[in-house]
């Protein structure tokens, strides 16, 4: 029986509902990895032990957080991947760090949430801070719409260390942010999903953001079906 629930392609990404643990074993080798695991911390979520955590205007059950993951995933992640980008890396037992990365959220007067997160890094070099205002949830244009979502600017700093990194893979897709952030950089993607909803989430933001990356290009370069739609939508 195939570990794949369901599986959508959109332009350069492939989306895959399933438990990582058993579909990682039947995908290739990537160039990179950047990926935010679930912490398996629940209980340090939870508020007055109602067992409701808040993330910025989000509740989250305790009891919906996952277990977190065992050392045999990172184990894979580190077989199948040039280079690894893992955030909350903290909460895991990883190697020491050379280049740890830092998420600074801007966000000074929020005493009961973090003000920073840090990423593990399997790079080398000097560690990095990147700010971006996450006071109240996201600005611009974006719409948290997963607990822990990372803002696409967050993750296309991340891709800039690994340049010549081509296919990404995030196992733990969540929302789809590291796919949004691919397309927009011109990577190829796969990423892999436990949970329904938000695999459904996913495949709408990247679709969406596929979309848009189509119809900035020009029309020689569009995929052949896509270039249909686009006629078919300037007709109208």
């Amino acid at each position: 029986m195939s570990p794949i629930v369901r599986e959508v392609t959109i332009g350069p990404c492939r989306l895959i509902q399933g438990d990582c643990m058993e579909v990682l074993p039947t995908l290739p080798k990537v160039d990179a990895v950047i990926t935010d695991p679930p912490y398996g911390i629940g209980d340090r979520l939870t508020q007055g032990g109602k067992g409701q955590g808040c993330f910025g205007g989000m509740t989250q059950q305790a009891s919906d957080w996952h277990i977190k993951p065992s050392s045999v995933v990172f184990e894979m992640l580190f077989a199948m991947s040039q280079n690894q980008m893992i955030w909350g890396g903290n909460f895991f037992a990883l190697p020491p760090c050379d280049k740890p990365l830092c998420w600074d959220k801007i966000r000074p007067n929020q005493r009961n949430v973090s003000e920073w997160e840090y990423c593990w890094t399997s790079l080398c070099g000097r560690a990095e801070k990147f700010n971006y205002c996450a006071n109240g949830g996201f600005v611009a244009r974006e719409v948290r719409e997963h607990p822990t979502q990372k803002p696409t600017p967050l993750i296309k700093w991340c891709l800039s260390f690994i340049q010549d990194a081509k296919t990404i893979l995030d196992p733990f897709m969540g929302s789809g942010t590291t796919g949004v952030a691919c397309i927009q950089t011109g990577r190829r993607f796969i990423g892999i999903e436990k949970e329904p909803k938000y695999f459904d989430i996913a495949v709408k933001r990247t679709q969406r953001a596929w979309d848009l990356k189509c119809s900035e290009l020009p029309f020689e370069q569009v995929e052949p079906q896509k270039q249909t739609e686009l006629f078919e939508e300037e007709v109208k």
